[in-house]
């Protein structure tokens, strides 16, 4: 349950993320200010040439007590009323579904043309669910390991502004 928990990244420089991103038209890098994700930004955007920006926004969901520890430490039936839903059943001290997709919604509404978004697999789902309409349990159906890419379009005229965004894990 990595949260908010600021872990190392496992590497800092994943030649498989720097590949699969090198073709994508990148103008500029955000991400989040979790090392996890924020030393591969800094790297790809070295990289690239563009500019970094690191948001809190695209901070993974913030489960509170829970944040640092396996889910095999926790108590069951709580952690199963919490995937089962995650508004009315948010960890103890933690942050509710609606409220990350609220913080991810502003997040894609800063956000400009060609931006490669470097975050986490709840703040990915949490975009999914925002710009598609789909329930927790629709965006948590998909899996996003590690490293994973996920190339979404945002189109001029639809709820949110901007054209073309990826997110990497």
């Amino acid at each position: 349950m990595l949260g908010h928990t600021d872990t190392p990244a496992m590497t800092a420089d994943c030649p498989q993320i720097a590949a699969r991103v090198a073709t994508l038209p990148i103008a500029r890098i955000v991400a989040s200010d979790l090392t996890r994700a924020s030393a591969q930004a800094a790297v790809l955007a070295e990289r690239r040439r563009v500019p970094l920006t690191l948001d809190l926004a695209w901070r993974e969901l913030d489960f509170g007590e829970w944040d640092g520890h396996a889910p095999g430490d926790l108590p069951a039936p709580a952690l199963a009323a919490f995937w089962n839903d995650p508004e009315a059943q948010a960890p103890p001290g933690g942050e509710r579904w609606s409220d990350l997709c609220a913080r991810v919604a502003g997040a894609l509404a800063r956000l400009e043309t060609d931006t490669l978004v470097v975050t986490h697999a709840g703040a990915m789902r949490a975009a999914l669910a925002v710009l598609t309409g789909l329930d927790h349990r629709g965006v948590w159906a998909l899996d996003l390991p590690y490293r994973a890419l996920l190339s979404l379009r945002i189109w001029p005229g639809t709820r949110l502004t901007g054209h073309v965004t990826d997110l990497v894990t």
